[in-house]
C-alpha cells in the first residue's frame, strides 16, 4: 500500500503512492464514512490551524478504519512547524482522495500541491482508483526532518513510514492485499516544498527509498 518508490525529482507521485504496494482501504460506507481525523499522531480536523494563517486551509477528513499517524511532527520553530503541518495535511488529502475514489485528487490536494506535484499525485491516486482499490489499516509517519534554503522560501522534508499494518482492498471483490512477504515495509521519503504567495507550503516533488529507515 505504499506510495510508489520513485527515485526521480518528479517522484511526488511516490509521495502520494505511499500505500501503493501494500495498502488497501475500506469503503466509504456508513461505518467507514470519511469522518474527522487529524493532526499529530491521531489527528483532529483542526490540524491545519497551527500553520500560517494567511490562507483558508481546507478540512481533510479520514475514516476511522485508516489511521494515518504522525509521530513527533512538531517543532518549537514556527517555520518548521508550518512546513510539517502543511506536509501532513497534503499527505492526508492524498489518502482521503483514494478512499473517496477521487482520481483527480479533490480540492484539498490541489490546495497543498503545486501544479507539478498535483500531476504526479494524480498518477499515484489513479494507481488505486483505476484498480477500484481503497486503503485501510495503520500507517505511521515518523522521524521528520526539515531543512530550508537560504531565503526560506523552499524546504526539504524527509520522513519514514511503516506499511506493515497498512493494506489495500478491492471495493467490489473485497480482496485484501499487503506488502509481499520479505518486502521491507519501511520507506524513506524526501519531499521538496515551496511556499506560495498565501504562505502555504506546497509539495513540488517526492523521492522515496524502501528499506532506508533506521527503525
Amino acid at each position: 500500500m505504499a506510495r510508489r518508490t520513485v527515485t526521480t525529482a518528479a517522484a511526488f507521485a511516490a509521495t502520494a503512492a505511499l500505500l501503493l504496494t501494500a495498502c488497501g482501504g475500506g469503503d466509504a460506507s456508513s461505518s467507514d464514512a470519511i469522518e474527522g481525523a487529524g493532526k499529530g499522531s491521531g489527528g483532529s480536523p483542526s490540524a491545519s490551524a497551527s500553520a500560517s494563517a494567511g490562507a483558508d486551509r481546507p478540512t481533510v477528513r479520514l475514516p476511522k478504519n485508516f489511521r494515518l499517524t504522525f509521530e513527533d511532527w512538531t517543532s518549537g520553530d514556527p517555520q518548521t512547524r508550518a512546513v510539517l503541518t502543511d506536509a501532513r495535511e497534503q499527505l492526508r488529502a492524498g489518502y482521503a482522495a483514494i478512499i473517496a475514489n477521487e482520481p483527480d485528487g479533490g480540492e484539498a490536494l490541489a490546495f497543498y500541491d503545486t501544479r507539478t506535484g498535483l500531476s504526479q499525485d494524480r498518477q499515484w491516486i489513479k494507481s488505486y482508483t483505476d484498480k477500484n482499490l481503497t486503503v485501510f489499516g495503520k500507517l505511521p509517519a515518523f522521524d521528520p526532518e526539515v531543512s530550508f534554503t537560504g531565503d526560506k522560501k523552499a524546504a526539504s522534508l524527509t520522513y519514514c513510514t511503516d506499511e506493515s499494518k497498512a493494506y489495500s482492498r478491492n471495493r467490489e471483490t473485497r480482496e485484501v492485499a499487503g506488502n509481499p512477504a520479505g518486502t521491507d515495509p519501511r520507506i524513506r521519503y524526501t519531499v521538496s516544498l515551496v511556499k506560495n504567495a498565501q504562505g502555504v507550503w506546497q509539495n513540488l516533488s517526492t523521492r522515496s527509498e524502501r528499506g532506508a529507515c533506521a527503525r
